[in-house]
């Protein structure tokens, strides 16, 4: 039986696109405007700039998130691409120096419905629309954001340019063709962009309370184990899950060889998130991770390091639709039946039906089914699609930290016995 109130819901979304698309059609700059977000169909999005004046083109897509702005604007897996935020009020918690996820945002730009909220935190260290002009991140307020999420929904994620003009000049042409000519994420190898320059040792433990009174990341004291993490664009927090888990932690570049990272003996190695089209990253870390598959080396990956696993097996990628962003993803464990609400933030997928026969496939999305976890039939690797560490998101997923855990020790243990 159809349900007249999802009918109505949809009456009404199709009706707030259809008035914004005639809105958008006509290209009547609205009284102040000092903002604009042209779609490369040629769709026009008025509205007020925010943060740094200039323009930013890349792919834009949506997150539904309630809480984590700024860990989000600084995950290095947005690299290419323009934020479209679905909460309607972002800037409430301010900015400080702990929450970010990378010393630079690598995100293009951001599209909100509300002008960004005055911060009322006890942690804010400044206002969010001052950190935007600081970090040159173009933004844009006053967009029906709603209208463009289901558009972004239903069509695809198209390439766009977000533009700011304090004194509202713009050459929408000049714009359009620019939305038009950005090549897409598909072939980008952007995980070389973000990776760190240098080999680091990582340190810094969880955010924790103290007697004392006060806040701060923790450190822990003697390491158990020593895992080398390759940075196709890791986060601080999943470093810092590392440490928890009682590691020493190496980070390398994403184009650090084979013989290099063996050389830092690692009980185990941790293939990181990271932004791009995965079979452009795999040109030079499928080899790699094929020889650590190869000497049989623990081996946990996550996000893109969940893909760069998938096609060091042989196994392919794909570009999805309108991908998975936000923090309240459902995700089923296909052995125990458990459902994980997690953080996702990914435009590609693993195609499940080209795994090899020595690997399965271990989670699955409860929202379009596609997959979100592997492991290999032998104990000595697996992955997951999503973002354990959160960092914005719930923690049902730090459990897999503790499993890559066990595994290193298991496979310590079976050397010293052989």
């Amino acid at each position: 039986m159809t349900n007249p109130f999802s009918q109505g819901c949809a009456s009404v979304c199709a009706k707030a696109i259809d008035r914004h698309e005639e809105r958008s059609s006509e290209s009547v700059k609205p009284d102040g405007a000092t903002g604009v977000l042209v779609l490369s169909d040629g769709s026009v999005f008025w509205g007020y700039g925010i943060g740094a004046e200039g323009m930013a083109v890349g792919e834009l897509c949506f997150n539904t998130s309630m809480t984590g702005y700024q860990e989000i604007t600084t995950d290095p897996s947005y690299a290419g691409q323009i934020i479209t935020f679905t909460f309607p009020h972002i800037g409430n918690v301010g900015i400080n120096m702990q929450d970010i996820e990378t010393q630079k945002p690598s995100v293009r730009g951001i599209v909100l419905r509300e002008a960004i909220t005055m911060p009322s935190n006890w942690r804010a260290a400044g206002h969010l629309e001052d950190w935007l002009e600081r970090t040159n991140l173009v933004g844009l307020s006053g967009v029906d954001t709603r209208a463009l999420t289901i558009r972004i929904r239903d069509n695809g994620a198209p390439n766009a340019v977000v533009a700011h003009n304090r004194q509202g000049l713009f050459d929408l042409e000049a714009l359009k063709d620019r939305a038009r000519a950005w090549p897409g994420l598909e072939g980008m190898d952007l995980a070389a962009e973000v990776t760190c320059s240098e080999p680091y040792e990582w340190h810094e433990g969880a955010w924790k309370w103290y007697p004392q009174g006060h806040a701060t990341y923790g450190r822990i004291g003697q390491a158990k184990r020593h895992v080398v993490a390759i940075d196709y664009g890791a986060k601080r927090n999943i470093l810092r899950c590392l440490v928890e888990a009682e590691c020493r932690v190496t980070v390398v570049p994403a184009q650090t060889s084979f013989d290099d990272i063996m050389a830092l003996n690692p009980d185990g190695i941790f293939l990181s998130n990271g932004p791009g089209d995965p079979a452009a990253t795999g040109v030079y870390a499928v080899p790699v991770i094929k020889k650590f598959l190869a000497e049989g080396m623990p081996l946990f990956g996550i996000c893109l390091g969940h893909q760069m696993l998938a096609l060091a097996l042989g196994a392919q990628t794909a570009k999805m639709p309108r991908g998975h962003r936000g923090a309240n993803h459902p995700v089923k464990d296909l052995e125990t039946g458990r459902v994980e609400i997690t953080s996702q933030n990914h435009g590609f997928q693993v195609l499940p039906e080209t795994l090899p026969d020595t690997a399965e496939v271990t989670h699955q999305s409860l929202f379009d089914g596609t997959n979100e976890g592997l492991r290999l039939k032998n104990g000595l690797a697996f992955s997951v699609q999503y973002h354990p560490e959160a960092s914005p998101g719930p923690h049902d997923s730090h459990y897999l930290f503790k499993r890559f855990m066990d595994m290193i020790d298991a496979h310590k243990s079976a050397r010293r016995c052989a």
